[in-house]
């Protein structure tokens, strides 16, 4: 084995290695090299090699995502680590534990005119969890802030930041490593569950005669499907969930915005709770929140063991423990109420769907007639990734398959991880894995597709209305050339050269019985992965939408 010399690096890598941490993401560069000689000869981590920063990042991040283990990216020094920032920012809004480890010049070589050096140390402090900046030849020193930055990854499920100075030469090697470290565990994590914790909620919670509970983010299989039996057969209960809450019950309220749009003041009055329960991390919809802040219960409590937003301000009490863990207490001490909160709103839902299905037959071809096809092609038991903007919105209009696990982007909701992050995810699962997405997102991600890393069974579903056709749906004068450069940035990029480029199968659509057929083949076992690209009018897509939403009115 060879080994680098420098002190720092081998406690950085032991460290890592005796934390769990067996998947390391690396960017080429020199001043990393310690760290890249090291975790590439280390038996039991495995490395992989992206050039761009920035995916290289979002690839670790859906790595986490998929493992729920922290995952670490090393880098250069200088800009280099800049790039990590994006996914960095939504790891720490998602709680997803990555590791960011970036090679640094020795302190008398910053600001001194030195090549390839910026102010590295504490440059995450707003975006992160614990900033460890290391010092060369303080040993004891560095053991405890790895330490300390690893162990609140791995309990506190965030980003943390290595700072590690490294002073030529570089690239010496040993058989073994020679730097004694010493492992300190991470603190036991306690969940209060006591009577005199849980009396406020028990109180509201009794005496409400319409509860409402709202999903957000959520990682599959987190809450056991009994406790979601007692939600669902609750007749005083009514759940909002969305796709990526990953949890379903026949009485559920997915596709939020489908059931509260267009309601009257009368109708908003009537679906106002007595008390809010909220779960899991960031909700997609824009209108519940506007509903909830307006209409606000007399009570709100979070369930999480971590943080609670104040989304709705009105915030009245954080549960600081695990979903299961609080609907266990739940399930010991609130017995079910009665009425028909819920059973009335099921009824607006089932004449909603109706609405839905007669809407979609009269619908020419456009995103929402796409979408309409391609979610019901996904495969059972495989995993969707859905970009942000248009797609995780069109997806919210449809059902779910349960078997299907869902993710997006939510910490951030920006466009632009979605393609590494889906990858990263599908390296370490066995589901075959689809991303859906528009046309800007893949784009703008594109470097992710470059990566000898990507399965076959991959697929892309790229939906190419010819710009931010999300921009179309918003307020404002959409027939100016000011509209078309700044706001929808106009286009006629494809990706067929870019699927060549990086070994992909290409498909392309344009019209409704093309897509159908197309999808009947196209998550078939090949020997490369695949993209289908789905062109659709730009100047027709907002309409539909527009048109889709009204059609709700009574």
């Amino acid at each position: 084995m060879n080994y680098p010399v420098i002190p720092l690096a081998q406690q950085i890598i032991q460290l890592c290695q005796q934390k769990g941490i067996a998947n390391v993401v690396i960017s080429p560069g020199s001043r990393n090299a310690p760290l890249t000689i090291g975790f590439a000869a280390h038996p039991e981590i495995q490395t992989y090699s992206i050039v761009d920063e920035r995916c290289a990042a979002f690839f670790a991040l859906g790595m986490a995502q998929q493992i729920q283990q922290p995952v670490a990216v090393v880098c250069t020094s200088g800009s280099a680590m800049l790039n990590y920032y994006p996914a960095i920012a939504e790891a720490f809004y998602s709680d997803i534990p990555l590791v960011i480890i970036s090679a640094d010049r020795p302190k008398h070589l910053i600001d001194v005119g030195d090549g390839q050096t910026i102010r590295q140390e504490n440059i995450f402090d707003r975006h992160i969890l614990y900033s460890a900046n290391l010092e060369e030849g303080k040993d004891q020193f560095n053991t405890k802030e790895i330490n300390q930055a690893l162990n609140v990854a791995l309990i506190d499920q965030g980003p943390v930041h290595i700072n590690a100075p490294f002073s030529e030469p570089l690239y010496n090697t040993q058989s073994a490593f020679t730097t004694p470290v010493t492992l300190i565990e991470p603190r036991d994590v306690v969940e209060d569950t006591s009577d005199a914790v849980f009396n406020e909620f028990k109180e509201h919670w009794s005496q409400a005669k319409k509860k409402m509970v709202l999903i957000g983010v959520n990682t599959p299989n987190t809450v056991k499907q009994e406790y979601l039996d007692l939600l669902g057969n609750d007749p005083s209960v009514l759940v909002f969930t969305e796709s990526t809450s990953n949890l379903h019950h026949q009485n559920f309220f997915p596709s939020i915005d489908k059931i509260i749009f267009t309601l009257s003041e009368e109708e908003f009055k009537a679906l106002q709770p007595d008390v809010l329960l909220t779960l899991g991390g960031m909700v997609v919809s824009k209108k519940i929140k506007a509903y909830l802040r307006t209409y606000q219960p007399k009570a709100h409590f979070h369930v999480n063991p971590k943080k609670a937003f104040d989304t709705y301000f009105n915030l009245t009490k954080h549960y600081k423990v695990r979903a299961n863990t609080f609907f266990k207490k739940y399930k010991e001490v609130i017995a079910a109420g009665e009425g028909n909160y819920r059973d009335h709103w099921l009824a607006v839902k089932g004449r909603r769907t109706l609405k839905h299905r007669s809407y979609l037959e009269t619908t020419p071809f456009s995103d929402l007639k796409a979408f309409q096809h391609i979610l019901p092609s996904v495969p059972e038991e495989s995993v969707l990734h859905l970009s942000n903007s248009s797609t995780i919105r069109y997806v919210q209009l449809f059902n779910d398959k349960p078997s299907v696990d869902q993710y997006c982007n939510r910490g951030t909701s920006g466009i632009d991880g979605s393609t590494a992050t889906a990858i990263g995810h599908a390296v370490q699962s066995s589901k075959q894995h689809i991303l859906i997405t528009g046309d800007l997102s893949f784009f703008y991600d594109s470097n992710a597709l470059w990566n000898n890393y990507i399965p076959n069974n991959f697929r892309i579903i790229i939906i190419n209305n010819g710009g931010g056709g999300i921009f179309r749906i918003l307020p404002g004068n959409k027939n100016t050339d000011d509209f078309d450069t700044y706001f929808e940035t106009k286009h006629q990029l494809s990706a067929k050269q870019l699927a060549l480029m990086y070994g992909f199968d290409y498909i392309v659509v344009s019209e409704e019985n093309t897509l159908i057929e197309q999808l009947s083949s196209f998550y078939s076992e090949g020997n490369q992965p695949k993209i289908i690209e789905v062109f659709t009018p730009r100047t027709l897509n907002d309409e539909i939408l527009i048109g889709y939403f009204n059609n709700f009115n009574d």
